[in-house]
C-alpha cells in the first residue's frame, strides 16, 4: 500500500507543479502581450552628424579637438593656413589705396578742366561780341568756337577718368571683402553644440573644397528609425506617443514621439495583389526623443545602441505597465557635459 500511495504522490505533486509552471509561463505572456493599440519595431538610436569641411581648397595649420572632446556651438575646431590669402588681401589694399591716388588726381584735374572751359568760354564770348562789330575776322572767332569745344571735350574726359577710378575703388575693396570672408571661412568652427565622433584629418595635409575635418554628433537631436507594415502604418501619426527600450538598458523606458511617416513604401512586393501582400509594405517611421529630456543626460546618450521602439496607435489604451516611463536618475553632483 505504501508504494502506490508514493506513486500516486509523486503523480499528483508533478500535475500540480506542471500546472503551476504552465500557470506562471502564461502568466508572463499576458503580462509580455500588447495591446492591439500599439505595435513596435526595431532599430538603433542615431543622432544626427555634422560635418565640419572646409569651403576652400587649402593645408591644414592645426586641428584643436580629439575624437570624444565636447564641443560647444561655435567653437572653433580647425585653423587652415591663410599666408597666401592674407598676401593677396594686402594686395588688394594696395590696389585699393592707388586707385584712391587715381581719384585725388581725377578731381585735380576736373577742376584744372573746369577753369579751361571757363576761360574757353569767355574768350569765345568776346570774339563773338567782335566779330559782330567787325574788330576780328571769322576765322578767329572759329578758333575760339574749337578752343572752347577742346575744353569741353577735356572736362568730359576728366569726368569720366574720375567715374573710372571710382569704380576701380569699388572693385578694389570688394576684392579685399571676398579674400577677408576667404580668411575668416579658413577658421573651421562647429555650427551646433555636440561630440566630436571623428578626427578625419591633421595638421600639414592639403585637402579640397568640401574636405572634412571632424564629424559632430548633435546628441539633442536623436531618433530611432523602425520600420512598420501597412496595417500599423496607416494609424501612425506625427506626434504620436511611443516609447523606446534599449537593449542595453532594458530597465529604462524612455519617452518619445512620431516625427516622421513615410509617404511611399520602403519594401514593395513585385506583384500586390493580395491582402497578404499588401502587408508585406513597410513604411518608415522616425521615432524622436525630445532635445529637453536629452539634455538632461547627455553624458548617458550614445548613438548606435539597438532596441525597440513602440508605438501607440491613437487608440484609447493606456500603455502597459512594463512600457510606463523610467528614466536614469539625474546626478546633480558632477557639472554638464560642456562644462
Amino acid at each position: 500500500m505504501t508504494m502506490p500511495r508514493t506513486k500516486a504522490l509523486l503523480i499528483l505533486l508533478l500535475f500540480v507543479t506542471s500546472a503551476a509552471a504552465i500557470g506562471w509561463y502564461w502568466w508572463k505572456e499576458a503580462q509580455n502581450r500588447l495591446p492591439a493599440s500599439i505595435t513596435f519595431g526595431n532599430g538603433r538610436i542615431e543622432a544626427e552628424e555634422i560635418q565640419v569641411a572646409t569651403k576652400y581648397s587649402g593645408r591644414i595649420a592645426s586641428v584643436l579637438v580629439d575624437e570624444g572632446d565636447w564641443a560647444k556651438a561655435g567653437q572653433v575646431v580647425a585653423m587652415m593656413d591663410t599666408a597666401e590669402l592674407e598676401a593677396a588681401r594686402e594686395k588688394a589694399k594696395a590696389e585699393t589705396a592707388r586707385a584712391e591716388d587715381s581719384r585725388a588726381e581725377s578731381e585735380a584735374l576736373i577742376a584744372q578742366r573746369r577753369a579751361e572751359l571757363q576761360y574757353a568760354d569767355a574768350e569765345l564770348r568776346r570774339a563773338a561780341v567782335l566779330a559782330r562789330q567787325g574788330h576780328i575776322a571769322k576765322d578767329l572767332l572759329e578758333r575760339r568756337q574749337s578752343e572752347r569745344d577742346v575744353a569741353q571735350a577735356a572736362l568730359n574726359a576728366a569726368t569720366a577718368r574720375l567715374a573710372t577710378s571710382d569704380r576701380a575703388i569699388e572693385a578694389a575693396q570688394a576684392e579685399v571683402r571676398r579674400i577677408t570672408t576667404q580668411i575668416d571661412d579658413a577658421t573651421l568652427t562647429t555650427p551646433r553644440e555636440g561630440r566630436i565622433q571623428y578626427r578625419l584629418a591633421h595638421a600639414g595635409e592639403v585637402l579640397p573644397a568640401g574636405g572634412r575635418v571632424v564629424t559632430l554628433l548633435d546628441l539633442t537631436d536623436v531618433h530611432m528609425t523602425i520600420f512598420l507594415p501597412t496595417r500599423d502604418a496607416g494609424r501612425v501619426f506625427i506626434g504620436s506617443e511611443a516609447r523606446i527600450v534599449l537593449d542595453a538598458a532594458p530597465q529604462y523606458v524612455i519617452p518619445a514621439r512620431v516625427t516622421f511617416v513615410a509617404a511611399e513604401a520602403q519594401f514593395t512586393p513585385k506583384e500586390v495583389e493580395t491582402r497578404s501582400e499588401r502587408d508585406k509594405l513597410m513604411f518608415r517611421v522616425k521615432v524622436t526623443i525630445a532635445p529637453e529630456l536629452l539634455r538632461e543626460h547627455l553624458e548617458k546618450v550614445k548613438s548606435g545602441l539597438p532596441g525597440v521602439a513602440y508605438v501607440r496607435l491613437g487608440a484609447a489604451d493606456e500603455w502597459p505597465e512594463r512600457l510606463a516611463v523610467k528614466l536614469p536618475a539625474l546626478d546633480h553632483s558632477r557639472s554638464g557635459a560642456g562644462d
